[in-house]
C-alpha cells in the first residue's frame, strides 16, 4: 500500500454522507415502485383468486430466510388453510416512510385458531442513539385450545408482558409476572424449532412515533452538517441496553423475515408459484417413469418363470 493512501484516508464523515445519499435514493425508489405496481398487484390478486393453494405453494418455494422457520406443523396449517397473503406499505398514504409494512395472512377454518385474518405491522422508526429499524406490536392469536397453541404459550405471554409494560409505563423486572414466566419458558424450550407463528410476537425496540419523529429531525440535521463539511459527534450506543430490548423476543429475526416477504416473496410470487408447478410436473414424470420401469421388470420376470417351469 502506498504512503499516499495511508496519509490521506477518506474520512468517515464522507463515507457516512455517501451512505445517507444511498439510503435516500433507496427510499425514493420504494415510493416510486409502490406507485407503479399498485394496480398490477390489484390485477394479480383477481387472477390468483381462482387458483387453488396459490399462496401455500408460493411459501413452499420461499427463500431459506423464511423456509427455515416453517416447521412441519406450520407447513400443514399453511397448506390447508392459508387462502391469501398481502403486503401494504401502509404509511405511504400519509406521506410516511415506505419501509413501514403491513403483512396480512387470511385463513379458512382450521383446527388450530379461530382468527380469519392475522395482520402484522412493522413500523420504521428512528431512535436518538442513531439506531433505525422496524418495531412492532405483538398480535394475539385465538388458539382453539391450549394444546393447539403452536407457540406453546409463548405468544400469549409476550402479549401479556407488552400490556403490563404499557400499563406500568416501564419495562418489567425479570422477577415480575408475566415476564418471569415468559423468560422461564424461553429458557426451557429454547428458540430452535420455534413455530413460525411466534413471528407474530415480535416487538423490537420500544420507540414511539413521537420519539421517532424527534430522532429523525435530529438525524436530518446531522446529515445537513455532514454535507456542509461540519463535524458531527458520534452517537453513544449502549450495547447492554440494546440486548435488554430483545431479551423477551421469541422470534428475534422477525423483522428480517418481514422484509424478505415484502421485498422477495410478495413481488416474485408468480415466479415461485410457477417453480412449484414445474417441480410438481417433474415429480409426476418421475413417478410415471418409475411405474413403467416396475411394470417392465415385472413383465420380464414372469416369462422367465414360465421358461423354468
Amino acid at each position: 500500500m502506498s504512503d499516499d493512501k495511508i496519509e490521506n484516508p477518506v474520512s468517515f464523515s464522507k463515507l457516512q454522507e455517501l451512505e445517507d445519499d444511498f439510503e435516500e435514493v433507496e427510499v425514493e425508489l420504494l415510493r416510486h415502485q409502490a406507485k407503479l405496481t399498485g394496480d398490477l398487484y390489484a390485477k394479480r390478486a383477481k387472477v390468483i383468486a381462482d387458483i387453488p393453494n396459490f399462496w401455500p405453494l408460493v411459501l413452499e418455494q420461499s427463500p431459506a430466510e423464511i423456509d427455515e422457520y416453517i416447521q412441519p406443523t406450520d407447513s400443514s396449517v399453511l397448506l390447508n388453510s392459508l387462502v391469501d397473503l398481502s403486503v401494504e406499505r401502509f404509511e405511504l398514504a400519509s406521506g410516511g416512510d415506505p419501509r413501514s409494512i403491513a403483512i396480512t395472512f387470511t385463513f379458512s377454518d382450521n383446527e388450530y385458531f379461530s382468527n380469519k385474518t392475522l395482520e402484522k405491522k412493522f413500523y420504521w422508526r428512528y431512535a436518538k442513539d442513531g439506531w433505525a429499524g422496524h418495531v412492532s406490536e405483538p398480535v394475539k392469536i385465538d388458539w382453539k385450545s391450549k394444546d393447539k397453541d403452536l407457540t406453546e404459550g409463548m405468544l400469549d405471554l409476550v402479549c401479556q408482558v407488552r400490556d403490563a409494560e404499557k400499563a406500568a409505563g416501564k419495562k418489567l423486572d425479570d422477577e415480575a409476572e408475566p415476564k418471569k414466566s415468559l423468560l422461564a419458558k424461553m429458557e426451557a424450550t429454547g428458540l430452535d424449532g420455534v413455530s413460525f407463528f411466534a413471528w407474530f410476537g415480535f416487538c423490537g425496540r420500544a420507540v414511539s412515533a413521537e420519539e421517532s419523529a424527534e430522532a429523525y429531525k435530529e438525524e436530518l440535521a446531522k446529515r445537513q452538517k455532514r454535507k456542509a463539511g461540519e463535524e458531527v459527534e458520534d452517537d453513544d450506543e449502549d450495547d447492554e441496553d440494546d440486548f435488554d430490548e430483545y431479551e423477551t423476543e421469541i422470534f428475534p429475526t422477525a423483522d428480517d423475515v418481514a422484509v424478505c416477504i415484502a421485498e422477495d416473496v410478495w413481488p416474485n410470487a408468480i415466479k415461485y408459484f410457477i417453480t412449484a408447478m414445474e417441480q410438481d410436473a417433474l415429480s409426476d414424470i418421475d413417478f410415471e417413469e418409475s411405474d413403467e420401469e416396475m411394470e417392465e421388470a415385472d413383465g420380464e420376470e414372469k416369462p422367465s418363470k414360465k421358461r423354468k417351469a
